[in-house]
């Protein structure tokens, strides 16, 4: 019993030990460019393959595996709860943990330290009269495009064709290329309902990319404002931008000049809604001023938009926003309650186009 207890113990020494080597493993490898550009062109291998995989089942495969994932971790915690049963199981943890942490650095965590899209943008400070003149610009354009579009019976904007938004997202990431030319898309159908809606209505999350399946779940509760830009988000994490404000970004590419009108409208609401967001405590009455101009129909669209936040609102929402601050910042982004970045990246791409 001795010898098994020894040898149990160095064994969870052994595999305590390959978790840590993991960490500073990869830690030094986000540092090297040649590296990180290696796990990007990886990346676009295995991606290719497991949508082309995954796409052919009609139910989100990542959702199961993350379920079954759960059990098998609540199971271990029991187990390891039970004194007799502890030393065996907790060692059997640290093997699990060790596998999904090298299996998710290997296929996505390392591209958090790509080359930030900013820097192949015009620089220079961004100022406040350039922030609100773009406002009004996208006010405009809200307006317009919100005329184009169909309306439920309520009077508020109503997506037709939900397949038909994913194909035409998906076509549309060609669009891409003079931005990030070896990012390239599949044209698969990967795009799955989360199994999780009735959930995740609760806690905020519009969308996840599963970087284990490479899917894209998305909400499918969503008002139809933020559905298709959500849709067109997860595909950039689908083509490989991590960091969340450069999916927006490069999101915003594929949808400011889309012909689906649809995708068009959900876009330019978006990029209006994070000015104004940006705005909000350096010029709040420029805000409230902007919001008093909406149309009629975009009055409609943003009551719709709070009684949708307002009914699923509660303490899921507040756990999962202080948990995903928590993500982004380890994963060298901004925390969620900011979008600075991305109205950065909006204003010099702006500046760059004139």
């Amino acid at each position: 019993m001795h010898i098994n207890n020894t040898s149990t113990y160095r064994t969870k020494r052994f595999w305590a030990g390959i978790l840590l080597a993991q960490f500073l493993l990869f830690f030094s490898l986000s540092k090297v460019e040649f590296a990180v550009n290696f796990f990007s062109d990886f990346f676009q291998f295995q991606k290719g393959f497991h949508q082309m995989l995954f796409s052919q089942v009609p139910f989100s495969v990542g959702d199961v595996f993350y379920i079954a994932l759960g059990i098998v971790l609540l199971y271990f915690i029991l187990k390891i709860s039970n004194k007799k049963s502890r030393k065996i199981f907790l060692l059997r943890l640290l093997i699990v943990v060790n596998i999904l942490y090298f299996t998710y650095q290997l296929f996505w965590g390392m591209l958090y330290f790509q080359k930030p899209l900013i820097e192949n943008l015009p620089k220079g400070a961004i100022t406040l009269a350039e922030t609100k003149a773009l406002t009004l610009k996208y006010l405009v354009l809200c307006k317009e495009s919100r005329q184009l579009v169909k309306e439920d019976k309520n009077g508020v904007f109503m997506m037709t064709d939900l397949k038909k938004m994913k194909n035409d997202i998906l076509q549309n990431q060609k669009n891409l290329q003079t931005l990030e030319g070896h990012k390239k898309g599949e044209n698969i159908n990967a795009f799955k309902p989360s199994l999780f809606e009735g959930v995740i209505s609760y806690s905020g999350i519009l969308g996840y990319y599963n970087p284990f399946t490479a899917e894209a779940q998305y909400n499918a509760e969503l008002p139809s404002t933020y559905l298709p830009f959500t849709l067109a988000h997860e595909s950039m994490h689908q083509l490989g931008f991590a960091r969340e404000q450069e999916a927006n970004f490069t999101a915003y590419l594929i949808g400011k000049n889309a012909t689906n009108l649809e995708l068009k409208y959900s876009t330019e609401y978006f990029v209006l809604k994070s000015l104004l967001n940006s705005l909000s405590e350096k010029n709040p009455e420029f805000v409230k001023l902007v919001i008093q101009n909406y149309s009629p129909e975009m009055k409609r669209d943003r009551s719709a938009d709070k009684a949708f936040a307002n009914k699923h609102k509660g303490i899921l929402d507040m756990i999962f926003e202080y948990t995903n601050d928590l993500f982004l910042k380890s994963n060298q982004q901004e925390g969620s309650v900011t979008y600075s970045y991305f109205v950065d990246l909006l204003i010099r791409y702006e500046r760059g186009i004139r």
